[in-house]
């Protein structure tokens, strides 16, 4: 375990990168650090952000391979799940599903796919996977910017979870609410879905990626229940709250982002509507 004032170190420091938008030796390399640790130092995050004026609003799912590389790899087979806060201030919804985003002292900018939900009732603490599906109050669809403080993204499980969860904005799509019967089958809906990733640069645009709803831990609302197990075993840390917005992992790998792309994600077999998202 960190003692307090060495998470409360780390946290300033990471805070300080972030704010500088500079790269920092990965926290891992100086000392051992386990998860436990991790979320030492994103507790420390937390109570520094929220004495600052900013409200916690939800939560983001991530995975992160045992030994993150410049080149994530799909068919990596042993991956850590871990999660992160969102903040009011690190969330924005793209009116007509397109957004602009500046990539002013972002580190190592990458992009990812979401399926964003929120919570329209606060989960029991035992609850099932079909009584996850009937807390939801709607869907949408999300890119997630991620960024690293660490160079070439090479950092352990325990480095993402203590920076933000390499979290740095949530554009969030239209919305589709979920009616009783939509619910009823959304993880076998969401496992069969995919998702396609493209970039336009300078004229020319092709896909970049493409992906499925059962990528990791078969699909997201079987992501956001173990979530919800997880933090009923994290006392430090507010278990899920109606209202909440919790972001899944992406269906596709990160891809690295520059100015004056657009990049463009569209679904089938899914009724939600793609997204664009440019970057200056």
């Amino acid at each position: 375990m960190l003692m307090t004032t060495q998470a409360n170190r780390y946290a300033h420091a990471l805070m300080k990168a972030r704010e500088d938008g500079s790269l920092l030796p990965k926290l891992s390399r100086s000392e051992p650090l386990n998860l436990d640790d991790a979320y030492d130092i994103a507790r420390s995050i937390l109570t520094i952000r929220i004495a600052q004026g900013e409200h916690p609003i939800g939560r983001k799912i991530a995975f992160s391979p045992l030994k993150a590389a410049p080149q994530q790899d799909d068919s990596a087979p042993s991956y850590v799940p871990f999660w992160s806060t969102l903040y009011d201030s690190s969330v924005e919804y793209a009116m007509g599903n397109s957004a602009l985003h500046s990539l002013t002292k972002a580190q190592l900018a990458r992009v990812e796919t979401k399926l964003v939900f929120k919570l329209g009732r606060t989960p029991e603490p035992d609850i099932t996977l079909e009584g996850m599906a009937d807390c939801l109050e709607w869907m949408a669809h999300g890119f997630e910017v991620v960024v690293s403080p660490f160079k070439n993204w090479e950092f352990e499980a325990a480095d993402a979870v203590a920076a933000f969860g390499l979290h740095r904005k949530l554009i969030i799509g239209e919305p589709r609410m979920l009616s009783r019967q939509s619910r009823h089958n959304l993880s076998k809906v969401l496992s069969s879905a995919s998702l396609s990733l493209s970039r336009s640069v300078a004229g020319t645009s092709g896909i970049c990626a493409a992906g499925f709803g059962n990528t990791l831990m078969d699909s997201p609302l079987h992501a956001l229940l173990a979530l919800h197990q997880q933090l009923q075993q994290q006392e430090a840390f507010t278990p899920l709250q109606a209202g909440e917005i919790i972001a899944t992992g992406s269906w596709t790998r990160s891809l690295p982002v520059k100015r004056g792309e657009v990049w463009s994600s569209a679904f089938c077999q899914l009724n939600l509507p793609g997204l664009n998202l440019s970057f200056s």
